[in-house]
């Protein structure tokens, strides 16, 4: 493995982790919009608040590495991407500070009206923001981000491929969510409010399932290159999602939750490592490849020293805290 793809390789490790941790955050949000009246849905929301409150600011950990190695291993795809997408870039932004701030605001909420208002403004940016950052995936790869900067302000992101990428990530967002947020209710003791999330997500999930195979029409036209990608090489990737989440589905029917959740995590990171590898070697696609877009020898080192040593340092308390989290003790009514 060349250090040009090594280093893209520990980028996308990144964006599989904010995919899969980032996802299931933001899919909380979906629940929480759909709970119901202030009265009904407090219970669910209560849950979501107690589920996503420990993680949700770490879960940007992954956002910011991503960027980070992406702006100086491969500086000029950067400005690129930058300059091209930047108002799916600066809305999918906004909806991280508007969801991050109206998730801390509506526990002080002085007013019911406030409350409501809050929690409005947190579960439609949790579903906003991976709608853009999905359009940015498939503007990329389809081809629509020249080398230059200068591709189109709309329609880079507003094409088949984009508008189906934003659609699959928030459904697998929120599939994912489900998974974790009933497996929650489960070990919390409300087996009521566990059999409610429990048919909202398989809900989502076929409906997800179902546009993830819509997709494939699409991309056929609109995004050759990934096409041919998905086809051949990320083939094995695209049965792996297809079969976990099948997998995910029949084993939320049986009430088998604490397994859902690990056949979730599989089928969201398969379809999002098959995107990466279906438009491999392309960073930015038709345009620029790793190898050639990569930045000067002795940055691409420091990044991956960087990397290793962020894997020793961040690592063990992100995986620590996550234990906690989904610990007996920590999902107790009580806590």
């Amino acid at each position: 493995m060349s250090l040009e793809v090594a280093v893209a390789a520990a980028l996308f490790v990144g964006v599989v982790a904010y995919a899969v941790l980032g996802g299931a955050d933001f899919g909380s949000g979906f629940f929480d919009l759909t709970a119901g009246s202030s009265r009904g849905g407090a219970e669910l929301r209560t849950l979501v608040d107690h589920s996503i409150g420990p993680v949700w600011e770490a879960n940007h950990v992954w956002l910011i590495y991503v960027l980070v190695i992406w702006w100086t291993g491969f500086p000029e795809s950067f400005a690129a991407a930058m300059s091209t997408l930047v108002l799916p870039l600066l809305l999918a932004l906004l909806g991280i500070v508007l969801r991050g701030a109206s998730f801390a605001f509506r526990k002080y909420a002085e007013t019911l009206g406030q409350a409501r208002l809050f929690g409005i403004v947190f579960a439609a940016s949790s579903i906003i923001t991976p709608f853009f950052l999905g359009a940015v995936a498939g503007a990329i790869a389809s081809g629509r981000v020249p080398m230059d900067g200068a591709g189109d302000r709309w329609s880079s992101w507003v094409n088949p491929t984009s508008l189906f990428g934003g659609l699959i990530a928030v459904g697998t967002c929120a599939f994912l969510a489900g998974t974790f947020l009933v497996a929650d209710a489960e070990r919390s003791g409300n087996h009521r409010l566990a059999g409610e999330i429990r048919v909202r997500a398989l809900l989502v999930g076929l409906v997800t399932g179902a546009l993830v195979f819509a997709a494939l029409v699409p991309i056929e036209h609109d995004a050759p290159t990934l096409a041919d990608g998905l086809e051949g090489r990320a083939a094995p990737l695209v049965v792996l999602a297809a079969i976990a989440g099948v997998a995910t589905m029949y084993l939320l029917w049986r009430r088998r939750y604490a397994i859902a959740r690990i056949t979730a995590v599989l089928a969201v990171a398969s379809v999002v490592s098959g995107w990466g590898v279906g438009q491999y070697p392309w960073l930015l696609v038709d345009e620029v490849t790793i190898t050639d877009a990569a930045g000067a020898t002795a940055t691409l080192q420091g990044l991956l020293v960087a990397v290793g040593l962020a894997v020793l340092v961040v690592v063990p308390p992100l995986a620590y805290l996550f234990r906690l989290t989904q610990s007996e003790e920590w999902t107790r009514p009580d806590h």
